[in-house]
């Protein structure tokens, strides 16, 4: 009984961390689509939402670079 209990915590450890990995991935996702439907308000407004609800993850570094893009180019309008 205690070496099955030590298996199922090391599987739902192991599973959490996986999931950490995908922090914003959807929000991220969901951006990029408004962006491709030409919806840059929209897609700057969730790209900001996945930097500032995840910093230091590698979708957070992602949804910047794409902020940084999109702001300079709404600035010619």
């Amino acid at each position: 009984m205690k070496k099955y209990i030590l298996i199922m915590l090391a599987l739902c450890c192991t599973a959490l961390a996986a999931c950490s990995n995908d922090q914003g991935k959807q929000q991220l996702e969901t951006a990029q689509f408004e962006e491709k439907q030409s919806n840059k308000e929209h897609a700057m407004k969730l790209y900001e939402e996945v930097v500032s609800k995840y910093p230091g993850t590698s979708n957070a570094k992602i949804a910047q670079e794409r902020l940084n893009v999109l702001k300079v180019g709404t600035q010619g309008q």
